[in-house]
């Protein structure tokens, strides 16, 4: 088991917080691992901390517009723990502009469950669109992207919007939460009711909408480059 810790947005426009205990299976861990604690986004109102972020507060997404934050999930990495999926207890460390001027602009380290956004011909061959979401994970190279096992417990965060969105982490594309595929979650009964509990913002799981982005990974880009 793994707790959690939820922020929403309440119907009247309030701050509902929740602790809770859940299964340590993938779908009920992503939503709670994606930025570490001092991720910083841009607000309406000026630099922010992904720790600092809180429902009703206004972000800058990717495309320059801006989202109303829905929804704030976090967790704590522990290196080291039992009974837990060893990706679990990784982190992946961007270097400061390893993927351009500005990109990021400081260290960026990423949660086991993040997502960032990638431009490669493999990625309009394989969807017809220009941009796809890979796990940060995948991309680890050992110069650029590292992947870091914390020597103490970490703090990790998801942020999610009335829909999915990207925003800038640190200056870097990545995603906003979204479910994805309902099958893909490989739950039922209990479980999905409790899963679904966790979004009090979100009538039901099809409400997050259409992903904005389709997601691959690493080894179909890297089939599809070498073709």
């Amino acid at each position: 088991m793994r707790r959690v810790e939820v922020v929403t947005l309440s119907p009247r426009g309030g701050i509902e917080e929740t602790s809770c205990l859940l299964p340590s299976l993938p779908a009920f861990e992503e939503p709670f691992s994606a930025f570490a604690r001092g991720t910083i986004f841009a607000s309406d109102r000026g630099m922010v901390s992904v720790e600092d972020v809180w429902p009703g507060m206004v972000l800058r997404i990717a495309d320059g517009g801006t989202a109303r934050v829905l929804w704030r999930g976090s967790t704590v990495i522990v290196p080291r723990g039992e009974g837990q999926d060893p990706a679990m207890t990784r982190l992946t460390r961007v270097a400061a502009e390893s993927m351009g001027l500005g990109k990021p602009f400081q260290d960026l380290v990423l949660g086991p469950r993040a997502r960032v956004v990638v431009r490669r011909p493999a990625v309009r061959l394989l969807t017809g669109r220009d941009a796809a979401l890979v796990p940060a994970a995948d991309l680890v190279d050992g110069v650029s992207l590292v992947e870091v096992t914390p020597p103490s417990p970490v703090e990790v965060y998801h942020l999610a919007f009335a829909r999915h969105e990207t925003l800038l982490a640190n200056g870097i594309e990545v995603e906003s939460y979204h479910p994805g595929p309902l099958h893909a979650l490989s739950l039922r009964g209990d479980h999905l009711a409790l899963f679904q509990s966790c979004f009090p913002q979100h009538p039901d799981l099809l409400s997050f909408g259409d992903p904005a982005l389709p997601r691959l990974r690493r080894h179909d880009l890297d089939l599809f480059d070498a073709v």
